[in-house]
């Protein structure tokens, strides 16, 4: 899974960035991985997968991960070229969702760009810059399109709904709210790639004090649950002074200053919790003595499928799968005495993997 972070400038978007991928990489001690200075990997936390290596005495233990794209802080007129413009969008084009960091506390201290704290205008301000860079992306298309449209009904079909999608999104509104009217249209939408087309997870980012009550007495925060809630969007409370500290201590010490701030999840564990939720997606399991695996599935999706996210090969000659539910694996202490106890399934094509499955693949190719 991969997530965009984005916002205006000096509203703690990069502090969270640094403190989510230092946090995430330690927690699991896994490497903290920069693939450039503005992308971070982090692991998901699953103890399910400690649990099942020690019962497999497992070599390996390999978690599901998160790969965060960090834009440098968006301006008005970015699409303009204003600040640095328009060239970060390329680096979020390729993302699953958008995670947008807005503020939601006072301090003089920290100047807002536009002088004032307002996290409705603050959403608009980068909606607009996104939707003026999906135009120009949608241009480009219009003009590959148009030469082909005047003797071929598919691309003339096509120039047709990029028209209306254009004008759609020059009304200032977002491509996920573009009615298409049949599914050939609804693909060609999905393949434009378009961020205003992105789910979006809103971070409300506020002062050490909100977060006991999880930013409930906070206005601000009621403001963009409120508009989330219209634009069926996830939003999650966090406070990304305190993550950075949370990230620079060990897991003993982390739980200890969790618990004097009454904080239950970190800003980590939460954002996980929302990315998961927005893009329904789920983690089935693989174990045995060389590797314990967590693996990231879309719900409903079918056993063979799933399979193939190992390798195709799995996928393509997939005979059946072994099914067991991970607490029942536990509970039995084996997968032997969970077999004998009729627990293990031997489910088919159309068997709908289910979370926390632990599975073995059967296949031929």
């Amino acid at each position: 899974m991969k997530l965009g972070i984005v916002g205006l400038p000096n509203v703690g978007k990069s502090t969270l960035f640094n403190s989510l991928t230092k946090a995430g990489a330690e927690s699991a001690n896994y490497p903290f991985c920069t693939i450039d200075p503005n992308v971070g990997v982090v692991t998901v936390p699953d103890e399910r997968l400690y649990k099942l290596a020690e019962l497999y005495h497992s070599a390996k233990i390999t978690p599901a991960v998160i790969e965060f794209v960090d834009i440098a802080g968006l301006v008005k007129g970015a699409s303009k070229g204003e600040g640095l413009g328009n060239q970060f969008l390329a680096n979020i084009r390729e993302v699953d969702a958008i995670v947008h960091v807005v503020r939601c506390f006072e301090d003089t201290n920290i100047i807002h760009v536009e002088g004032t704290v307002d996290p409705i205008r603050d959403i608009e301000t980068i909606n607009l810059e996104l939707i003026f860079s999906d135009i120009e992306i949608l241009e480009r298309r219009i003009s590959k399109v148009v030469k082909l449209a005047r003797n071929d009904k598919t691309a003339a079909k096509e120039h047709e709904m990029l028209q209306r999608l254009k004008a759609h999104l020059e009304e200032g509104k977002l491509a996920k709210s573009f009615e298409t009217e049949d599914e050939e249209e609804q693909e060609l939408l999905e393949s434009y790639n378009l961020l205003t087309y992105k789910p979006v997870i809103f971070a409300a980012n506020v002062k050490e004090d909100d977060l006991a009550d999880d930013g409930n007495s906070n206005p601000y925060v009621a403001k963009v649950r409120e508009y989330a809630k219209s634009e069926g969007c996830e939003v999650f409370v966090v406070c990304a002074q305190i993550e950075q500290e949370i990230s620079e201590l060990d897991e003993d010490e982390k739980a200890m200053f969790m618990e004097d701030l009454g904080i239950k999840s970190s800003g980590l564990d939460k954002l996980i919790q929302a990315s998961y939720s927005l893009l329904g997606l789920m983690s089935y399991l693989t174990a045995g003595e060389t590797e314990t695996r967590a693996w990231t599935i879309k719900k409903g999706t079918k056993a063979p499928q799933a399979a193939g996210k190992i390798h195709t090969d799995f996928e393509r000659g997939f005979i059946r799968a072994e099914v067991v539910n991970y607490q029942d694996l536990l509970d039995c202490g084996s997968y032997a005495a969970a077999k004998e106890k009729g627990l293990v399934g031997l489910e088919g094509k159309d068997y709908v993997v289910q979370d926390g499955d632990v599975i073995l693949f059967r296949f031929n190719v």
